[in-house]
């Protein structure tokens, strides 16, 4: 983008070489990790804090090698609208009042990799890392998330709570029996079993991708969530994973996770 059209734009403005961001909400970056068979990745934004992006928030689809600079729209610990900054080859200047004379044509400068610019700005708060926090984005913006990686802390911060939430749910349903009288007839409790069933089927897919998450953190492939079926072994083994610290390095699923000390 031209200087003039950033500053028509009232985004960017330059100030003793320096660039700032107005507004809040144009940033730039690199690139960290980015799985084109998942169409999932990481960009280190100029505020130091990590932001998610899929394939459909690149701008064009094109290639996004580790360090590729980037500018994009963040919000929320997610990267939007997400384009490459190219680089620019400066060309070389003709010396003025010098004749042309014939000669070799001089070989056209070599491609600079783009590199990733820092620039002032009030950095974003991060994501928390608390269990409740964990637990709340397992059941909303994870509900459907299967890629990426989960540490311990995350795993184990959403089971708590999951289990909060279903004692809740057994009290709620077992006060209702109660009251209706079914527990006084024999019959069975229709309320507690029913509010039982509707919990399990509303977090079932969350719980999945925790556990396919946290596979991932450990450098395992997700399919070995099916042990689960195994009757009890299965369950032991899936618990043993989840007491596994997290890979300390980058794997085929993305970063060391946020909070984590390696």
């Amino acid at each position: 983008m031209s200087h003039g059209l950033a500053r028509g734009l009232g985004l960017v403005s330059h100030l003793g070489g320096d660039v700032a961001i107005k507004g809040g909400w144009v940033m730039r970056g690199e690139v960290l990790h980015y799985d084109e068979d998942q169409g999932f990745g990481f960009i280190t934004g100029a505020d130091g804090n990590r932001y998610t992006f899929t394939r459909e928030n690149l701008r064009r689809q094109t290639a996004m090698p580790r360090g590729t600079a980037v500018e994009f729209q963040a919000g929320g610990g997610q990267a939007r609208d997400v384009f490459a900054i190219a680089a620019q080859a400066a060309s070389p200047a003709a010396d003025a009042g010098t004749s042309a004379a014939p000669a070799q044509a001089a070989p056209a400068p070599a491609a600079v990799a783009p590199q990733a610019q820092h620039f002032g700005r009030a950095a974003e708060p991060a994501e928390p890392t608390d269990l409740w926090s964990y637990f709340w984005r397992g059941v909303t913006q994870n509900y459907f998330n299967f890629a990426g990686r989960a540490r311990r802390k995350e795993y184990w911060g959403y089971c708590l709570f999951w289990t909060v939430a279903l004692l809740v749910i057994i009290g709620i349903g077992v006060f209702a029996d109660v009251e209706i009288g079914n527990f006084d007839n024999a019959e069975v409790p229709a309320m507690t079993v029913g509010l039982f069933g509707m919990f399990l089927l509303a977090t079932f897919l969350p719980s999945l991708g925790m556990i396919v998450r946290r596979l991932h953190d450990l450098g395992l492939t997700g399919w070995l969530c099916l042990l689960i079926l195994i009757p009890t072994f299965g369950s032991l083994i899936i618990l043993v994973f989840a007491l596994i610290p997290t890979q300390g390095r980058e794997n085929q699923w993305g970063p060391v996770p946020a909070g984590v000390i390696i």
